[in-house]
């Protein structure tokens, strides 16, 4: 299983937001970080606004901000929004069309979702604060302004 890039730079952009905190993060400022466009980061932020875990401030001095606590935002959550399907083989997707004669009472599809409730229990246990604990090291990597105090709070 692999995620898309739209759940990766999702993931980042909040682990941004999150060291970037209190202060609004402009998107110009994560696209640039990331290396992405900016057209691409407003795309994938969009789910996230909806679901309330990115807030949007308009105007001149606007910009995005966590809409949650980091800690109460686990990676799962972001998945949730981000991928599209998680359908490991045919048998889990919702087409209704199976060509496989052992669908019915099938190992492998057991052991498949069996996998992939364990995925969705360590990406629940992960929180955006977990990623963003280091905010020292991660604000330079990032290119943000170490001049500015940081809160300790998450």
């Amino acid at each position: 299983m692999r995620l898309t890039k739209q759940s990766s730079y999702a993931i980042r952009s909040l682990i941004y937001c999150a060291v970037n905190a209190p202060e609004l993060s402009r998107v110009a400022d994560i696209a640039k970080a990331y290396s992405i466009s900016e057209l691409f980061l407003f795309k994938l932020i969009k789910p996230l606004v909806e679901d309330g875990i990115i807030e949007t401030v308009r105007g001149r001095h606007g910009g995005i901000r966590l809409g949650r606590p980091a800690n109460e935002i686990t990676l799962l959550d972001v998945i949730k929004r981000t991928e599209e399907s998680f359908a490991l083989a045919e048998c889990f997707e919702d087409d209704g069309v199976i060509s496989c004669p052992l669908h019915v009472g099938c190992e492998l599809s057991s052991a498949l979702s069996e996998a992939l409730q364990a995925f969705f229990n360590v990406l629940e246990s992960y929180t955006i604060a977990d990623l963003s604990d280091k905010k020292r090291n991660l604000r330079a990597r990032l290119g943000i302004d170490l001049g500015e105090p940081l809160l300790a709070a998450h």
